[in-house]
């Protein structure tokens, strides 16, 4: 047969992923082509001399969005074939809208955090601040394996917009608030919304590209992800400073009315039939689970001491709750997060990675702007720029990482790599002190963000190919679930030190001074200082919080040294399992 003939006949689908309950064989496809046993035959062998694009035996990604939804295979196919293996102008506008979820779910907390100050000074409520953020932390965690298992039951497509609306509405109403307690509420249910934008992004595109092919498209989110981080805090700045803090949740609307239509428009996915019941005791378990982790992460050692009465008991909550979430989880026939999917050990070492680099990233994120403002004395407007020598090197070897997997199909290396690269990274970043240069300090970033590009997106690449089909949100959700929690942990550790550390050098130092009036301002002088803070100190106070913040950062990258080196050990036990294409996969 000839591809273009096949290609008249599933035009339609392919060009709009329209995709149909059941197999119809040899639909489109001349009659003449069939053999007698009714089969059709390879394309390859139908063109004689035509030799195929490159990864088109994979199968190209308009045959993947066919197939991966047990759709017209001979269609897809056949139609990839004919489009030698380009994908259609429909999965280019999916992937877009994909990335623009991805976006939104990224640069909110980044907008959000620059407007803070100003936030407080409109609504009041300053002991109440920590909320506006843990909220949103809070709900996006206990949501995101939710997510996952509805879309594995009801479809991605209708779970995917359910969460983008969400988001939408919870911009929306934020943007309105009127009292601290409302804007709480409300970044909670922006935080639901945000908890099913990465994790359907990452399932569909897992449903749509199958692995062999998906790398370099992943990469390309990696660098949407960086270009939050980047233009976050700049984009939120100008916003507060020119339209007033109400626009830092405002810009979402737009953003997202793009995302809405796009996805409403031009990907159409099957409905899939309810399978089974919703585990309600299972969501549960692991939502009280979560929550009590992240709340213990999240208060522990700021909001409440570590030995108090609250943390103490949100701990039992959360290590009972997690205890007896698998033990319901093998007794229902639909669980939230199938067990099943951990006798993989390629998952398993993903969701472990995934942990561990999220303690080091979101950890690394906190503390190295407040090094560069407190001790090398940059600017907090330009907060977004001053990691820019992580980010970048993070976003370009994610890229160029994702297509040379894309390209070969090993990926093995990569994760050793990268968790070579980390923790030399945060071991320099551990030495510097006041006399450390700006450009010192971005070489040492440099490597760091390097070390992560390696594993930013591969860890959830690898991980989707260790599972079916049927289980692609579940893996999607847990990783992510996985690096979310390990932010929360990384953060909370690293601030304890942090604190520890500073208190303890600004309490030497005003016994140094002895009798002299400084004495009891260094002593009262707290762990954290913003810069109008830091310029009202004297002298003598700011340089030795300025040693005192160095002290405390060598101790948090150091401590983020020890547990990167978890990673570097974990891969060398990564297998190199073939990625699947998309015959594979369905």
């Amino acid at each position: 047969m000839s591809a273009s003939s096949a290609t008249n006949g599933a035009e339609q689908e392919t060009e709009d992923l329209r995709v149909e309950e059941g197999p119809s064989p040899g639909r489109g496809i001349p009659k003449a082509a069939e053999d007698a046993s009714g089969t059709v035959p390879d394309a390859a062998e139908a063109a004689p001399g035509r030799v195929a694009a490159p990864g088109a035996e994979a199968a190209p990604l308009a045959a993947a969005a066919t197939e991966a939804e047990g759709g017209d295979g001979a269609a897809g196919s056949a139609s990839g074939a004919g489009a030698g293996g380009r994908k259609p102008r429909s999965v280019r506008l999916v992937l877009l809208s994909l990335m623009i979820a991805v976006l939104l779910a990224m640069l909110d907390n980044m907008i959000v955090g620059t407007a803070m100050p100003t936030i407080v000074g409109e609504l009041g409520g300053l002991e109440h601040l920590s909320w506006v953020v843990t909220a949103y932390t809070l709900t996006t965690a206990a949501s995101t394996p939710l997510w996952g298992k509805l879309g594995d039951m009801f479809g991605r497509k209708g779970v995917f917009l359910t969460s983008i609306v969400l988001f939408l509405i919870g911009s929306m109403t934020s943007g309105a608030a009127q009292t601290m307690g409302q804007l709480i509420g409300f970044r909670a249910v922006q935080g639901l919304g945000a908890g099913g934008l990465m994790v359907g992004a990452m399932a569909i595109m897992g449903d749509l590209i199958p692995p062999r092919e998906r790398g370099k498209y992943m990469g390309l989110m990696a660098g949407v992800m960086s270009l939050a981080m980047i233009g976050g805090p700049l984009v939120g700045g100008t916003l507060t400073d020119h339209l007033g803090w109400r626009w830092a949740f405002y810009i979402n609307l737009p953003l997202g009315a793009v995302a809405l239509a796009m996805v409403g428009t031009v990907l159409h996915l099957p409905k899939k039939p309810a399978k089974g019941r919703i585990d309600y005791l299972g969501a549960g378990l692991l939502t009280a689970g979560i929550t009590s982790a992240v709340l213990v992460t999240s208060w522990g050692g700021t909001e409440y001491d570590w030995g108090s009465a609250t943390i103490v008991g949100l701990a039992l909550v959360a290590v009972v709750a997690l205890a007896a979430f698998p033990l319901v989880e093998r007794r229902v026939a639909e669980p939230i997060l199938p067990l099943r999917v951990f006798h993989s050990r390629n998952f398993s070492l993903m969701a472990f990675i995934g942990f561990v680099l999220g303690f080091v990233m979101f950890g690394s994120m906190t503390f190295l702007p407040l090094f560069q403002q407190s001790v090398q004395g940059a600017s907090a407007t330009n907060s977004g720029l001053l990691l820019l020598p992580v980010l970048l090197p993070m976003m370009v070897v994610s890229v160029v990482t994702g297509r040379a997997t894309t390209r070969t199909g090993k990926y093995r290396m990569y994760p050793i790599m990268g968790g070579a690269l980390i923790p030399v990274g945060l071991f320099l970043l551990a030495q510097m002190d006041v006399g450390t240069s700006r450009l010192t300090s971005g070489l040492y970033m440099a490597v760091l963000g390097a070390g992560m590009g390696f594993l930013m997106q591969l860890t959830m690449l690898i991980a989707q190919n260790s599972v079916e089909l049927k289980d692609m949100g579940v893996a999607s959700s847990t990783t992510t679930l996985f690096r979310t929690i390990g932010g929360s942990f990384g953060v909370a550790l690293m601030g304890t030190v942090f604190a520890r550390r500073v208190e303890d050098s600004m309490r030497e130092s005003a016994a140094a001074s002895g009798g002299s009036g400084g004495g009891k301002q260094l002593a009262d002088t707290g762990p954290q200082l913003d810069a109008a803070s830091l310029e009202k100190l004297p002298a003598q106070v700011r340089e030795a919080y300025e040693h005192a913040v160095a002290g405390g950062t060598h101790g948090v990258f150091l401590l983020a040294t020890g547990v990167a080196l978890l990673t570097f050990v974990a891969a060398w036990f990564i297998k190199e399992v073939p990625l699947k294409d998309a015959e594979a996969q369905k």
